[in-house]
Parts: structure tokens; sequence; C-alpha cells
């Protein structure tokens, strides 16, 4: 346990970003399974309107630090060419 002031202030900081870090994670992964959902089941609009989606998620994370973005940039390049394979 921590003793003094601050160490105290940030185990309560932590936890706070730890709760919207997990949010920020857990979106985006939803949406990205969205998409390759629609890709499997080859619904062409579908899986557009959620790579857009997909894509506002990836980058959110990757703004707010839970990602590296690099790691954005990648998602988004192999989810955009799912979706392209199928037009």
């Amino acid at each position: 346990m921590p003793n003094m002031k601050n160490a105290k202030k940030k185990v309560k900081v932590n936890a706070k970003k730890k709760v919207t870090n997990n949010d920020y994670k857990a979106s985006m992964r939803t949406a990205i399974k969205n998409v390759e959902k629609s890709v499997v089941a080859k619904e062409i609009e579908n899986a557009k309107e959620n790579l857009k989606i997909a894509i506002k998620r990836i980058d959110k994370a990757a703004s707010s630090g839970v990602i590296v973005k690099n790691t954005a940039a990648r998602y988004k390049s192999r989810l955009t060419k799912k979706v392209n394979e199928l037009a």
C-alpha cells in the first residue's frame, strides 16, 4: 500500500485510466470483429459502414495512447485490404 500522498493519488488515477483504456480497446476490438464478420458474410455495404466505424475507433485508441501509432496503421491497412477484396 502506498504511504505518500502522491502515491495514493497515482493509484486512484491509474485505476481510472485503466477503465477508460479498457473501454477504448474493447470498443476497437468489437468494431474490428464486426468488419471481419461482414467480410466473411460477403456483405459489401455493411462491411464498408463497419470499416468506417472501426477506423474511427482504432484512431481513438491510438490517439489516447492505448495502442501504438504503427499498430493502428497496421490494423486499418489489413481491414481496408479485406474490404477492398470484396468489391
